[in-house]
């Protein structure tokens, strides 16, 4: 027996309608153990699927650890090394808990997140807070007095400003900014400066009201959406999880839901094939790297920021922003056809987001694991390059492993045949 054809196109059908349809709406900023469902005070999320603690290596167990002492949970790094080991503190996989990291990602109960409603269907996405410019982040696999510093200023600061002002505001819908976004030079994975210009004019009239109140912190909170231009990819992340998510589970559906990155690999997720992870080797990388760093740093310490390409953005936009050439390299010729050949392995064009270069043609959008089998082709993503002892030390472009669609298709083949 073969895959009914009639039954897997009627449902893809519908869920790419749910993917171009979903309306994110950033609707508050709480602490991942108040929102986070399964969220617990002893639980440290991070990037990937769910896997044992002696699996964890390198800089994804190192953010682990590390995440745990910022919590309180232990004191040092051999007393949160322990507790993993015995149960006493807990990992869970982002993805499981509604929201996504960006590369190991570290959720913890006190950190704030974004509260994203799709409220075209009623879920909810959720993304930690961007931790400013420096390449030593605790998302990178670093944890010093620095990161705990800034940290703690998130949470303490920019985090109860912004989200004073999103209650102000009643809600602030985040697609229109995100449109406009990627006519302006955003793809909104690697580059999101016009993002995050857009929601800091939305955000003003609701920060001026709290000056008289809490000038200092509305200040800070000014300066530092001023001079951190990634900020918005958080957003642009929580939205692509609601919007995502909202496509998921659909009968006969052959259309990626997810992608997610860990120390030990790739995996993607499948909407006909609910919660379960199909894993290949890690990804294909062509980055530039910052000066005094070779091929041999780069080190994989988990993602899931490539949520955006899985709802047409990122790499499925890079002929709407050349300017990343200077970034993460490549030529404006080489990002046109490499956004031209998603459109083979994809299901449509976003409605909503579109690209000046390619005449405002949507973004190629649902990506179908059998087109990347008869293509050849995986999905492109930009994104950020971790290096062995921490810390950022690139960009570039990431390509999918074809394991993990050979595996979902088989799974698919087996569950429809």
């Amino acid at each position: 027996m073969s895959v009914d054809e009639t039954a897997r196109n009627k449902a893809n059908v519908e869920a790419l309608r749910r993917l171009n349809e979903g309306t994110p709406v950033l609707t508050g900023v709480k602490p991942a153990g108040e929102v986070l469902p399964g969220m617990q005070p002893n639980k440290v999320l991070t990037s990937g699927w769910p896997m044992p603690w002696q699996d964890y290596s390198g800089g994804q167990r190192r953010s682990l650890i590390y995440g745990a002492m910022y919590e309180g949970l232990a004191a040092s790094e051999e007393e949160a090394a322990d507790k993993f080991a015995t149960g006493d503190v807990l990992i869970g996989a982002c993805h499981d808990h509604g929201c996504v990291g960006s590369v190991a990602g570290i959720y913890t109960a006190s950190m704030p997140v974004f509260v994203v409603e799709n409220t075209a269907f009623g879920n909810t996405g959720y993304c930690n807070f961007y931790e400013g410019g420096s390449p030593r982040r605790l998302n990178y696999g670093v944890y010093d007095d620095e990161v705990r510093d800034q940290l703690i200023f998130i949470e303490k600061v920019i985090a109860p400003v912004i989200g004073a002002a999103v209650e102000r505001s009643g809600g602030i819908p985040l697609k229109p900014l995100m449109q406009r976004a990627v006519h302006m030079g955003d793809e909104l994975h690697s580059r999101n400066t016009a993002g995050t210009v857009l929601f800091h004019r939305e955000l003003i009239p609701h920060l001026l009201p709290l000056y008289s109140g809490m000038a200092g912190p509305v200040e800070e909170t000014d300066r530092f959406l001023k001079e951190n231009e990634y900020f918005f990819l958080r957003l642009s992340m929580a939205s692509a999880k609601s919007m995502a998510d909202a496509a998921r589970d659909i009968e006969h559906s052959s259309m990626m839901t997810a992608m997610t990155i860990s120390c030990n690999g790739f995996a993607i997720r499948v909407s006909g094939l609910g919660d379960e992870w199909f894993a290949g080797p890690p990804p294909v990388v062509e980055a530039q790297l910052f000066e005094g760093y070779t091929q041999d740093d780069i080190h994989w310490i988990g993602g899931e920021s490539h949520i955006t390409e899985t709802v047409g953005l990122g790499g499925f936009a890079q002929a709407a922003a050349f300017a990343l050439q200077r970034y993460q390299g490549g030529s404006a010729e080489a990002m046109a056809a490499t956004n031209t050949k998603m459109y083979d392995i994809t299901l449509g064009e976003n409605s909503t987001f579109q690209i000046p270069f390619l005449g405002y043609r949507g973004t190629p959008t649902g990506v179908d694991i059998f087109k990347v089998l008869e293509t050849g082709i995986t999905p492109a993503i930009d994104a950020g390059v971790a290096g062995k002892d921490g810390g950022q030390i690139g960009a570039g472009t990431l390509r999918a492993p074809i394991e993990c669609f050979k595996a979902a298709a088989a799974a698919f083949e087996t569950r429809y045949c």
